[in-house]
């Protein structure tokens, strides 16, 4: 049997209480692999208790517990909060608890006592009053994982796609855009497509930056200068790669059947797409890290938290989408 899945209680004040809850309310329907949670039990049980759910909770203390009675009640690794959260209004008094929940499921996937660490969405303003001092998920897991370089992978059912440059003003994300940051994110991808996505030969397509990716220089020259010999680097080390490509004819159904893993240039290139084609489903996964993370491909909604309202369809994804790379890597690892 597949160790449990570790899901982070992410920010309080936000959906991941709610979405935690009515994902293992459809566990069944869903087939949702068995997980715990790290969260505080009372803030769980009254959250419940609030909306009119039927949510059983099982305290546990260690990992070992969640599987036994998952069918039965929620598994709760206890993790108290200094406040009773309110809905929408994220306490700064509650931030060391909220990162003391992702370190301790790093700790757990790393000391092989959870199969992978699922996070629900943080809010980081208020995080950096317990001194966070990291853009996001990605690179405190980066840290927390001896100082791994990762990379994000959106990932539905219909398209993968690795933005290169993340979390910048667009400006500056060109401006920092360099051969070696493609080069970096197209091995991690390649890598994880094999590992965690028992893909044999996986095929990368890259898009360029520029309208019709650039039309030989006439409109920029990223694509002649940057781009093509990242392109090249990555054909020489072996990886099955296609590119630059124009990015408005790089995403229709017949476009995404010639390629696993499309490397975009920057944040908006890559998320619009995915975002279009399954707003709901969509997951974000961590590639290049020891261990498998992978999260909902949405925010905290502080607007709707507390309101019953949250849609828990892509934390389900993530959490299914978790067991299934956990399974693949145990595998690949099992071949050598």
């Amino acid at each position: 049997m597949m160790l449990p899945l570790a899901l982070t209680m992410g920010e309080p004040a936000g959906i991941g209480g709610e979405i935690a809850l009515r994902t293992w309310l459809r566990r069944a329907e869903n087939g949702v692999p068995d997980f715990f949670v790290i969260d505080d039990p009372m803030r769980l049980e009254r959250l419940a208790a609030r909306l009119g759910w039927s949510a059983k909770l099982r305290r546990i203390a260690a990992p070992e517990e969640a599987a036994a009675g998952f069918g039965d009640a929620l598994p709760v690794l206890p993790l108290a909060l200094p406040r009773t959260p309110e809905a929408g209004r994220p306490d700064p008094a509650n931030a060391a608890a909220v990162i003391a929940a992702i370190t301790t499921g790093v700790d757990l996937v790393t000391a092989g006592r959870a199969a992978a660490l699922v996070t629900n969405p943080i809010q980081k303003e208020a995080l950096y009053a317990a001194g966070f001092r990291h853009p996001g998920h990605t690179e405190f897991l980066a840290e927390l994982a001896g100082g791994a370089t990762p990379a994000m992978m959106l990932v539905c059912a219909e398209l993968r796609v690795v933005p290169v440059t993340i979390h910048q003003p667009l400006r500056e994300a060109l401006a920092a855009l360099r051969a070696e940051h493609i080069i970096a994110a197209g091995r991690i991808a390649a890598a994880a497509l094999a590992r965690d996505f028992a893909i044999a030969r996986p095929r990368l397509a890259v898009a360029g930056l520029n309208p019709h990716a650039g039309e030989n220089g006439t409109l920029g020259r990223e694509e002649i200068d940057i781009i093509a010999p990242a392109v090249a680097a990555l054909r020489s080390a072996g990886i099955a790669v296609e590119g630059p490509a124009p990015a408005d004819t790089l995403f229709h159904p017949a476009a995404r059947r010639r390629y696993d893993a499309a490397l975009c240039m920057y944040h908006d290139q890559a998320l619009i797409p995915l975002k279009t084609i399954d707003f709901a489903g969509g997951v974000n996964v961590t590639c290049g890290l020891p261990f498998v993370r992978t999260s909902p491909d949405h925010g905290t909604a502080l607007d709707i938290a507390g309101t019953g309202k949250a849609d828990p369809t892509s934390l389900i994804a993530a959490l299914r989408l978790a067991g299934e790379m956990a399974a693949s890597r145990a595998r690949h690892r099992a071949a050598g």
